[in-house]
């Protein structure tokens, strides 16, 4: 079976996940408007090839009767997982804030390029301190526990006893914590800097 591209397994997943919803196939217009098409003819020509691969069966004389084959050999499969999420970590000034079980996040461990272990777990972004490295308020980091930081790495840190996310800096013997916002000053620990994760990517909701 041809490989699909990134675009039609993008398409086969809205379609697999509307299906599974319970509603309609979606039609051209929908699926154009969903990925940003200039029109339904882009969607079109997905489909047909998603069609012509085996992935889609279209049955005749039905409006909006595509369904997803039962099986596709040698189609990658969606490897899910979970990872525990422990709340929130400021992205701005360092607060005390304790990291409390918050439940767990699902992933397609495709998706984020690596497969957790048990030191993964994530925290749901606070503050624009992280913009200048496209990490808004509202995202969820993943971070991994106990690699040692390089300098330029993204790590959720304690720093003075306040918890933050910043960009790790070591120059000589010296280590500090760098805003990626120029609004933000960079941050000097006068006591302690333990490093708590590093981040390993990112879930952002429309």
């Amino acid at each position: 079976m041809a490989k699909l591209t990134e675009k039609q397994e993008a398409v086969r997943r809205f379609i697999e996940c509307e299906l599974k919803a319970g509603r309609p196939c979606p039609t051209h217009r929908e699926i154009a408007a969903h990925f940003g098409f200039s029109g339904p003819h882009g969607a079109a020509r997905h489909l047909e090839a998603l069609v012509r691969k085996g992935v889609l069966i279209a049955e005749r004389g039905k409006a909006r009767a595509l369904r997803l084959a039962e099986t596709f050999p040698g189609l990658r499969r969606p490897v899910p997982a979970e990872i525990p999420l422990f709340g929130s970590i400021p992205a701005g000034f360092g607060e005390d804030t304790e990291q409390e079980p918050d439940g767990c996040v699902l992933v397609d461990v495709s998706t984020i390029g690596f497969k957790p272990t048990r030191n993964t777990f994530a925290l749901r972004v606070v503050g624009d301190s992280m913009t200048g490295k496209f990490i808004c308020a509202g995202d969820i980091v993943i971070l991994e526990h106990g690699p040692e930081p390089r300098s330029g790495d993204i790590v959720a840190a304690l720093i003075d006893r306040k918890t933050t996310l910043k960009t790790f800096v070591q120059k000589g013997g010296r280590q500090y914590l760098k805003a990626e916002n120029p609004r933000y000053p960079n941050l000097i620990p006068s006591e302690e800097l333990v490093i708590q994760g590093i981040y390993k990517g990112l879930i952002r909701k429309a």
